[in-house]
């Protein structure tokens, strides 16, 4: 059985954000939907954009980052998915920019979206995929997060979704701990 059964990417919904550092996971997530051939669609009911395979469920909350938990919570319930086969995908300020981390449980550090799911799953018990964005030097992160990739970030991000995409399709094959071994050793650089 595949360690993943609902893979969220997070994100903020409309075109304002869609190319922003903090909408990384919602990148992801579309180009898992576009790889497997699967498309999704808006559920009000469901508070995001739900996509259905085979085995596997795709989600982008629309509830903005710091609700995404009702989202996660609310497909979680429908498909009765145990929290620990939940895999969320975002984006991590204190990873340099092309680093990828992937673990088994742990801490919101700091991320907003996260605490959201943490509280409404009642669980730090859920594997992620972190995509480093890196930190300003000077700037505000709050900013920083919402602003658009550098052009040199755009010309290398395909590469590193690619890279996070193998490393899910690893882990669904061949398991977490596989998929934790290449993604943690992987580097942009």
């Amino acid at each position: 059985m595949s360690p993943f059964q609902l893979i969220v990417g997070l994100g903020n919904p409309g075109s304002k954000y869609e190319s922003t550092r903090h909408n990384v996971g919602f990148m992801a997530v579309d180009n898992l939907a576009k790889k497997w051939g699967i498309s999704g669609q808006e559920k009000s009911k469901l508070h995001g954009w739900v996509a259905q395979g085979k085995e596997l469920v795709l989600l982008k909350p629309n509830t903005y980052m710091n609700d995404s938990g009702r989202a996660v919570q609310a497909v979680r319930h429908w498909f009765k998915i145990m929290p620990r086969h939940v895999l969320v995908i975002y984006d991590d300020l204190d990873l340099p920019f092309g680093k990828l981390r992937l673990r088994k449980s742990g801490s919101a550090g700091g991320h907003n979206g996260m605490k959201s799911i943490i509280q409404h799953l009642g669980t730090q018990e859920f594997p992620r995929l972190r995509i480093g964005i890196g930190r300003p030097e000077m700037a505000d992160s709050a900013h920083y997060v919402l602003e658009a990739f550098s052009e040199p970030e755009k010309e290398q991000l395909s590469q590193i979704l690619t890279q996070a995409i193998q490393v899910i399709e690893l882990g669904i094959k061949q398991g977490l701990d596989q998929a934790m071994n290449r993604c943690n050793a992987w580097s942009l650089t």
